[in-house]
């Protein structure tokens, strides 16, 4: 090996072992501290789900035992446009990450050439490459090159190794942001589902009270036609028929709104989508609250909040070495010749090799200011986590005690119906015999319709809440479907670990 090649690998060595040892400014990373109370206050002993491990697993829709809902939130995961774009923004963060990593290593190039000269009759041979004796005449003159170049910047500060972390951090919090974008829209077919069905059991209930009110009309038509009664309560019970059909038909309005709402979200269009209309009265399934320091593992926004703090203490990392000099190496070396036929021997390789060093020395506080706006947004990402954190176990709050007391609400409903019923059947009755006038019995009616309208509404709010506080324990979820560094720098997969949860 010649003495020129020795010291180009002795070069190599010395940069390696100095990569090996190389510093890294980053500050240690733990996530921010934040403590987790030790239990739900709303929970004020409701009878709450308690399975072995206390909290809800994979594809959490299905504990509402309803096909049609798991049909279309099966379509959401695979169909819906807004998931879709969120994947491929995380393949791009992935992508970025993986660019960053290339930094590591060396750049090798490669440009072969071949030239041909024929030089003029009027030029000296001195000048011609190649040419022996005489003038160039008629001769050609080829020169064959193969050169390979390479440089090389040996990440010494660990500037490139907390880029590549902060790159793969910033891909974790993609990969979280999707889950979480993936857990809203499925709460929203959810939710949309049962705004849909409670329109459904709305409709039911106009129709059965538009036939009494049809029954109610045909009474006081009778009772008029007999003399018993006057023309103003024939007119009356007419008025109140008639506003109950208008509003009936503004409930189908809004069942078709929900209809379209729910192809959007599972990606059809709209115009192909329909569901049929079923009147079935749900109750909200018990819900696993588990405690609340599972919270912090089960929320794709809180993962994607960590993520992100721990990308910005990385980039401390990197600020800090902008006060370090960089270290070039470079090298070039190939085989070169007028033959082709002897181009690839001893005697036509050529090589040169070389190190260079480039530090700033006065920036008039420019690094400074890098360094202190890394730790600012480093504090700034802190506090975002810890108020995702602090409105999670606000959300699980107002969902646990909102379902307590519409369960209350619910049955104090019930007593009320049947008050109120009672109370309609004793003023038709007395209508019927003359007693009351039609003013009672129309007084009787919209309250039966009003308390009754209101029961749907409590169980439309209680199923609704229970979806919403599913979504606020994080659905099925938990941060060890995250992908991890190593898949987000060395997989090929579109999905690795952040597909739709299993049945688990």
């Amino acid at each position: 090996m010649s003495k020129g090649i020795k010291k180009a690998v002795s070069w190599s060595l010395l940069a390696s072992l100095a990569l090996a040892a190389g510093c890294n400014f980053a500050p240690k990373y733990s996530p921010p501290p934040l403590a987790a109370p030790v239990a739900y206050k709303e929970t004020n002993n409701w009878k709450v789900a308690e399975p072995s491990d206390g909290v809800i697993k994979g594809k959490w829709w299905e504990m509402f035992n309803d096909p049609q809902l798991n049909q279309l939130e099966e379509q959401v995961t695979v169909s819906n446009q807004t998931i879709i774009a969120a994947l491929d923004n995380f393949l791009v963060a992935r992508a970025a990450a993986k660019q960053a990593r290339s930094e590591l290593y060396p750049t090798v190039s490669a440009t072969p050439s071949l030239t041909k000269t024929r030089p003029s009759r009027n030029q000296g041979t001195a000048t011609v490459p190649g040419a022996s004796g005489g003038h160039g005449g008629n001769r050609i003159f080829s020169d064959y090159v193969l050169p390979l170049d390479a440089s090389w910047e040996p990440d010494l500060w660990g500037s490139i190794r907390n880029t590549v972390a902060a790159d793969a951090f910033a891909a974790q919090a993609s990969a979280a942001q999707l889950e979480n974008l993936r857990l809203t829209l499925q709460g929203e077919v959810a939710v949309d589902y049962y705004e849909l069905r409670s329109q459904d059991e709305l409709i039911g209930l106009y129709n059965s009270t538009i036939t009494n009110y049809k029954a109610s009309l045909d009474l006081t038509k009778t009772l008029f036609d007999t003399g018993i009664d006057s023309a103003l309560d024939v007119a009356q019970a007419d008025s109140l028929l008639q506003t109950t059909l208008a509003q009936a038909a503004g409930l189908r309005v809004q069942r078709a709104q929900y209809e379209h709402a729910i192809a959007t979200l599972i990606g059809q269009p709209a115009s192909t989508f329909s569901l049929t209309p079923v009147q079935r009265p749900d109750n909200p399934p018990p819900i696993p609250i588990g405690v609340p320091s599972q919270l912090l593992e089960r929320r794709p926004d809180i993962a994607s909040a960590e993520r992100t703090v721990a990308q910005a203490n990385a980039s401390i990392g990197v600020a800090r070495a902008a006060y370090f000099p960089t270290i070039s190496l470079t090298g070039a070396g190939g085989f070169q010749s007028s033959s082709s036929g002897v181009l690839l021997t001893a005697s036509s390789l050529y090589w040169t090799a070389g190190a260079s060093a480039a530090e700033t020395l006065l920036d008039f506080g420019k690094r400074k200011a890098g360094v202190q706006q890394a730790w600012a947004n480093y504090g700034a990402e802190a506090a975002n986590y810890r108020e995702t954190v602090l409105t999670a176990f606000q959300q699980v709050e107002d969902n646990i005690s909102a379902l307590r007391i519409l369960e209350d609400e619910g049955v104090q409903q019930g007593v009320a119906i049947k008050a109120t019923q009672r109370n309609y059947d004793l003023a038709l009755e007395r209508y019927r015999l003359g007693i009351n006038s039609y003013l009672n019995v129309i007084s009787a009616e919209v309250s039966l319709l009003s308390d009754q309208q209101a029961d749907v509404s409590i169980r439309l709010q209680q199923m609704t809440s229970a979806v919403q506080l599913v979504l606020a324990l994080g659905g099925g979820w938990d941060a060890t479907n995250l992908p991890t560094k190593r898949d987000i720098l060395h997989s090929s997969s579109t999905t690795n670990s952040i597909a739709a949860p299993s049945s688990n």
